[in-house]
């Protein structure tokens, strides 16, 4: 569809976050020669034998890694990470005998990911697992953070790596079926999404995407039953409202399409993007429904607010001139029994002082109809057909001689092809020679606001 990509939100940094905490939940007092017997020192007393290690070497690996663990527990994220940092750098080039270099790695990428430095936080996690490939931690943080700069296929393989450690990750399975949904795979992302969502309900964006997975699936069905639940979400409604709207517009149940971009448009704090789409769909769905009055308003907002928007200056064109004129309204727009009804008052008012006989009405589907009648006046008698064209756009030579084929046929003395746009020069050429009139929009539009008078004029001339 491409109708609407999803973004991470808040509910996906929830996550991280709660995961960020477990990790270090298990990471606590899990260094080997590390700090969980010196903790029962006391903090002062283990800060001032480090203290004294660092005053006699200020690279103690010793001394820097009791600091490291007390500023790590006490979340003291900028000092843990520089010392892990520092340490980490010890470790690489063998002056840190002793030190866990796996776990240095992975603390030092957790303080990065707290203070939402996701390239420093990469490097670590990158680091941690060139030593050890089966930690969970490390391969869902790294696939989280491919996810987040769009390498969906590495994301994809880090996050199954981490998935096998622990089947039970909702974050873990929640960007697996994320990243399937963003390279065209929603088959795959539903088997993911879905479970996600058992182990965490209460994620709604998650919920959206599984109705996109369906959408893109062609399950619509169950697309729009998530979409429909998911409306009245402060967050995720005005994005669940278009897409149900678009749903409903595709399969011209516009009634249904209206009540849902008027649901998104309740919402507050709407995204830019998802703002203006929601206008632009209910203005056009208003249209189909023929209610220009209402769609008018929302396209000048549009128009007002972002000028170059797909064909908005275009929509206001045509149909602030159709706004005005309820006949012109009817030609183009109306059912076909009402469009006859509009080409027939036409004919009855087209000539002066005349009796006029309608005898044949036929149309081709919604593109014209022709009418064949018979006029009598005081000067002359004839046999004439007209033809109405519905479009506003130039009329070929095609057209022209089709008509002309069938003034043949029902040997009319003369026809008058009438289109509220234009006529190309092949087609004025093929009429030069043949009594066929050509009326365009600026002809048109005068009959079409003087029809209702001359139809009444020539109702009562026919009674005379």
């Amino acid at each position: 569809m491409g109708v609407i990509s999803i973004l991470v939100p808040a509910v996906g940094l929830v996550i991280v976050v709660l995961v960020v905490a477990m990790i270090m939940g298990r990471s606590k007092g899990g260094i080997p020669g590390g700090s969980k017997g010196k903790r029962a020192k006391g903090r002062d007393a283990l800060v001032r034998e480090a203290n004294k290690q660092l005053a006699l070497n200020p690279r103690d690996p010793g001394g820097l890694y009791t600091m490291a663990d007390i500023y790590f527990q006490e979340e003291t994220w900028d000092k843990a990470l520089k010392t892990y940092e520092l340490l980490a750098e010890l470790a690489n080039s063998g002056q840190a005998a002793g030190i866990d270099e796996f776990e240095v790695n992975l603390r030092y990428a957790l303080c990065a990911l707290k203070l939402s430095m996701p390239d420093a936080a990469y490097k670590g996690f990158a680091a941690a697992r060139s030593i050890r490939q089966d930690n969970f931690e490390v391969n869902y943080n790294l696939g989280y953070l491919e996810f987040q700069k769009k390498n969906y296929e590495k994301a994809i393989q880090l996050l199954q790596q981490a998935r096998i450690q622990d089947p039970e990750s909702a974050a873990a399975l929640r960007y697996l079926g994320h990243a399937f949904f963003r390279i065209k795979k929603p088959k795959e992302a539903m088997t993911f999404i879905r479970k996600a969502i058992d182990l965490a309900p209460d994620d709604k964006e998650s919920l959206y995407t599984l109705a996109e997975c369906y959408y893109e699936a062609n399950q619509t069905d169950q697309a729009q039953r998530i979409f429909n639940h998911l409306r009245a979400d402060p967050v995720m409604g005005p994005e669940a409202c278009l897409l149900s709207g678009t749903i409903n517009t595709e399969t011209r149940n516009y009634e249904a399409a209206i009540q849902d971009f008027e649901i998104g448009l309740k919402h507050q704090n709407i995204k830019a993007d998802i703002l203006v789409d929601l206008r632009y769909r209910l203005a056009t769905a208003y249209l189909k429904k023929n209610d220009i009055a209402r769609a008018l308003p929302l396209l000048r907002l549009i128009q007002l607010e972002n000028g170059s928007y797909k064909d908005v200056a275009v929509l206001i064109g045509k149909y602030q001139e159709l706004n005005a004129n309820k006949n012109l309204q009817i030609f183009l727009m109306a059912s076909s029994a009402d469009f006859v009804a509009l080409c027939r008052k036409i004919v009855m008012g087209y000539f002066s002082r005349a009796r006029i006989k309608i005898i044949n009405i036929s149309v081709n589907k919604s593109e014209w109809a022709d009418i064949l009648a018979e006029v009598d006046t005081p000067k002359w008698s004839d046999l004439i057909m007209f033809r109405f064209i519905r479009t506003q756009g130039a009329i070929g030579e095609l057209i022209v001689r089709d008509f002309h084929s069938h003034l043949k046929e029902v040997k009319a003395g003369k026809g008058i092809c009438i289109t509220i746009g234009s006529f190309t020069e092949e087609a004025r050429r093929y009429t030069e020679a043949r009594l066929i009139d050509l009326i365009e929009k600026e002809r048109f539009t005068a009959l079409l606001n003087s029809v209702d008078a001359k139809a009444a004029a020539a109702a009562t001339q026919q009674k005379k």
